[in-house]
């Protein structure tokens, strides 16, 4: 895929018609696919995961909620990490099941009701022929990190379940939406965090094969008529940057391992980049393994610096096409103007 512009995934509308209406129709011209935007309760990201999935299982015991609003109401999602959802396996528990494979984890669901209304909408000619429909999925390690899980040895148990769920999901999606019109993205933040030795009791050792294990088992089983995309992200819960690290080195070798272990093409990797503009930080993207692989780096944020970050990053990397830092589900709605232009102005910039 040779597009210059990639959506990460959430855009905060209220309605999927909304977001390609909009973002689709301004900047499908420039993508290699669009996603739904993510609306709903999908907006919080794995959020969404832990109060519909995991905090309705009869072997898990919540241990934390995220803190009530001003009103004295429930919230759905944390507004940073230390109010996050927290699980215990019950005792005695050693494996966990999903039920209703291909639909309990919401993905497949979602993804079809969306994909009719792309369909009609490329159909009438509102969205571009060729055009692909992007799912993205929380991987495994992202969905269930170790900060959820207070009792050792209960978040290995999650992703476990978690991780085959996912593959009944991507078998569902995959059966129901044809291959060529169908994109699947995977969502890692916690992965790059981990990379850097900055998630707490991992070790930094080991880390890499850690993570690029779950695309080992999971990338392989989209079919070669689907298009595979991969974004690696610094976080937003709490505000952006949730990390930041010194450079891009741990970034490239996680993205090189995620891209090796696929087991098939992987057609884009998603790289985040913050407002930064020494070499230093650029400099990493030198050793990229691409394979095929187009790379969109997250730099369409801090516009009176894009250009500049562009020239440095051009000097590792010399062709690659342009995203912003993260999905948008955390930014309010009514910035998405400013930058659906920020968009535009980067496609012209990459082109």
């Amino acid at each position: 895929m040779s597009a210059d512009l990639l959506l990460v995934g959430s855009i905060p509308y209220d309605t999927v018609p909304e977001v390609f209406e909009t973002f689709g129709r301004r900047l499908g011209s420039h993508l290699p696919a669009m996603p739904d935007g993510e609306v709903g309760p999908r907006t919080h990201w794995i959020s969404r995961i832990h109060y519909q999935v995991f905090a309705l299982h009869p072997d898990l015991e919540i241990v934390q909620r995220p803190a009530l609003d001003e009103n004295g109401a429930a919230r759905v999602a944390p507004r940073h990490a230390g109010e996050s959802w927290l699980f215990r396996v019950r005792d005695g528990v050693t494996k966990i099941r999903f039920g209703d494979p291909g639909w309990r984890l919401g993905y497949a669901r979602d993804a079809l009701n969306s994909w009719f209304v792309f369909r009609t909408l490329r159909e009438k000619g509102e969205l571009r022929k060729g055009l692909r429909f992007q799912v993205s999925i929380a991987s495994p390690n992202s969905a269930a990190p170790p900060r959820l899980f207070p009792k050792a040895g209960d978040c290995e148990i999650l992703r476990e379940a978690y991780q085959e769920a996912v593959a009944a999901e991507v078998a569902m999606i995959c059966a129901k939406i044809p291959h060529e019109d169908l994109a699947i993205q995977w969502d890692c933040s916690t992965e790059v965090q981990d990379a850097y030795g900055a998630v707490p009791g991992l070790p930094k050792d080991g880390a890499i094969e850690r993570n690029v294990a779950q695309m080992r088992a999971l990338s392989p089983l989209i079919p070669a008529g689907v298009a595979l995309g991969h974004h690696l992200c610094f976080g937003t819960l709490g505000g952006w940057p949730r990390f930041a690290p010194d450079d891009l080195s741990a970034t490239v070798d996680l993205a090189n391992g995620m891209i090796d272990a696929s087991g098939r093409q992987v057609d884009w990797m998603h790289i985040p980049a913050l407002d930064r503009l020494d070499d230093a930080f650029y400099a990493p993207l030198a050793r990229l393994k691409p394979r095929g692989a187009r790379i969109y780096l997250g730099m369409v944020h801090h516009m009176d610096t894009f250009e500049k970050r562009l020239a440095i990053a051009r000097k590792f990397l010399p062709d690659f096409g342009l995203a912003a830092y993260c999905g948008l589900g955390r930014t309010p709605p009514a910035g998405l103007g400013d930058i659906l232009r920020e968009h535009e102005q980067a496609a012209k910039a990459a082109g």
